[in-house]
């Protein structure tokens, strides 16, 4: 059987999180969004643990149903150095012993859904191992709490310890981390990390596995990739629609090459804020091959429906306006990936008018002006006007122009070009 899984979110007591993300609430949402298995975050917390066990009925060992949705018990923990890690545990004895052994390292996991700890990655892996979890780094390369933040490689991060699997996270994909050679023998992930359970974060990038049935055993033994189980595509985010994509300020958000950072001694020239390396300059410093390994599956790049009808409507993703043509896509066609990917333009276009049939197509053929995030704000997508204008039938003959997004410094003089790191 095939089944799409997003294996990385947040509950209501993570900081930053919808009050909304209850458990019959995500059931309800990953029902419309057509996903079949999802991680219940912030498992550690006893009081999520509670929610879980109120709602879940278990149905296999680490696997709760809740409205025909399976639930996994999965957890994210900060380390000393602010790097995030996912886990994916098999049982809940496990989450509870893994509690256990981390209060002594963390003063708010009773509280947080996301606790703090004092321990470094090697040391929370080992742990990890020792309770049977699955264990990797969250969102590898964003430059806030990720991995390579802080290191230049796995290795050096968990040292001889054991790790499952890495998550690619919102701004890169399978493509781009392949381009680090220690990385090809592991398996890539690719979650939502969702903080609200609407349509446009919940399942924006999700795993599709190829297994026996929707159960925590058989996820894991295709991560490890055993008895044929697999994960067949991973799908997200257009890496460019993510909130560190390329080099910028964290306060104005103006693009830098990172050259023109380096120079820049790492500060805006426009507003003074700090400049933050994006996932793309740190994916090529890193980078030391053009292989690719045999087994990585395909990564479908991905734009959410909901972005698509508000960009055409000009109004906010969470609007009602966009909810309602959003859930009547749905009702007709059945689910968001088989409208995006499947379902005929003309089709669409009946149902709802050419403008978001022609944005639907304009997507899938990578038509689409993508405006690229940085510093902390997500990219945008934009409609050219050449599809605009265009009628249904000629859509195959437009051509499109892209978009320079870099500011360009100015040189005052010639000290600016002393290297600073």
């Amino acid at each position: 059987m095939f089944i799409d899984a997003d294996l990385h979110i947040h509950s209501r007591y993570s900081k930053a999180v919808s009050k909304l993300m209850t458990f019959p609430v995500l059931a309800a949402n990953a029902k419309l969004k057509g996903l079949g298995i999802v991680g219940t975050g912030d498992i550690l917390n006893p009081r999520w643990e509670e929610e879980l066990l109120k709602y879940g009925q278990k149905v296999d060992e680490g696997t709760y149903e809740i409205k025909g949705i399976k639930f996994l018990l999965t957890a994210e923990v900060e380390d000393n150095k602010r790097v995030h890690h996912l886990l994916l545990f098999p049982n809940i004895e496990a989450v509870k012993e893994m509690r256990e052994r981390l209060e002594r390292y963390s003063n708010d996991i009773n509280s947080e859904g996301r606790p703090h700890l004092t321990i470094n990655a090697a040391e929370i892996a080992d742990l990890a191992n020792e309770v049977g979890a699955l264990i990797g780094p969250s969102h590898a390369f964003t430059p806030w709490t990720a991995l390579y933040k802080e290191y230049n490689s796995v290795k050096e991060a968990y040292g001889n310890y054991k790790i499952h699997f890495l998550e690619l996270g919102l701004s890169a994909d399978s493509y781009m981390a392949d381009k680090i050679k220690a990385h090809h023998k592991l398996t890539y992930l690719s979650n939502s990390d969702a903080h609200s359970p609407m349509p446009h974060r919940l399942g924006r990038e999700f795993n599709r596995f190829e297994v026996e049935d929707a159960t925590f055993e058989e996820i894991k033994k295709a991560i490890l990739k055993r008895g044929g189980r697999k994960i067949i595509l991973n799908a997200g985010l257009d890496p460019r629609l993510g909130k560190y994509h390329l080099t910028a300020c964290s306060r104005c958000y103006t693009k830098y090459r990172l050259e023109d950072a380096k120079r820049l001694g790492w500060r805006c020239e426009l507003c003074g804020g700090v400049i933050k390396k994006g996932v793309h300059d740190r994916i090529l410093e890193l980078a030391d091959t053009d292989e690719k390994p045999k087994d990585r599956p395909p990564y479908l790049h991905l734009a959410p429906l909901a972005e698509i009808i508000a960009m055409i409507l000009n109004k906010g993703v969470e609007t009602k306006s966009v909810k309602r043509i959003w859930e009547r896509l749905l009702k007709e066609f059945g689910s968001e990936i088989r409208v995006l990917v499947d379902v005929p333009i003309e089709a669409i276009a009946e149902l709802i008018g050419n403008d978001i049939a022609k944005a639907i197509w304009a997507f899938r053929n990578e038509k689409l002006i993508v405006v690229p995030g940085g510093g902390g704000k997500y990219g945008e997508i934009k409609l050219p006007e050449e599809v605009k204008r265009a009628k249904l039938e000629d859509l195959e003959n437009i051509e499109v122009r892209g978009e320079d997004v870099y500011y360009k410094p100015k040189q005052s003089s010639l000290l600016s070009f002393i290297k600073r790191d």
